[in-house]
């Protein structure tokens, strides 16, 4: 039996939500392996927490990213842009709110900002542009397969 992506209809609601501007809040906190020396977030770590908010804002829109692997797609960044405006520290908290905001093609732009809880502080803003690829032949896809397209195109309206 080859697997499947659940149907776009099944979207479980988890504790990380997608507000009413189409955010993803993805909550942070900082631990020392986060950090240099200095007890500075060291900037390799802001790409894990990237990476961790839009795999959780696929998940809750029905899309498990070991799904798409095991279906024989895959997600790669081929383009990312990171401002850093704010350095976080060790024992902060932050809100990373996460947002698709264009498909163009096979090509999935998403931003970024990581803030303080109040909003009040921007630490950083990004964007990163994913595409569509085939795992078993290597290459990019023409198309995204259509439940990734109907599950992204939920969280871009």
């Amino acid at each position: 039996m080859k697997p499947s992506l659940p149907p776009t209809d099944s979207i479980q609601k988890h504790y990380l939500k997608a507000t009413n501007e189409q955010w993803f809040e993805y909550p942070i906190k900082v631990f020392p392996h986060h950090t240099d020396y200095g007890g500075v977030v060291w900037h390799g770590t802001y790409l894990t927490w990237l990476e961790e908010s839009r795999v959780e804002c696929l998940r809750s829109s029905g899309i498990e990213y070991a799904d798409l692997v095991n279906l024989g797609y895959e997600l790669p960044v081929i383009e990312l842009s990171i401002r850093y405006h704010q350095p976080l520290r060790l024992g902060m908290d932050a809100l990373l709110k996460t947002r698709m905001t264009e498909i163009d093609g096979v090509r999935i732009h998403w931003d970024t900002n990581i803030q303080s809880l109040d909003g009040q502080t921007v630490f950083i803003t990004a964007r990163v542009t994913l595409v569509a690829i085939d795992s078993k032949k290597g290459k990019i896809m023409r198309q995204l397969p259509p439940a990734v397209k109907d599950a992204l195109v939920k969280l871009y309206h």
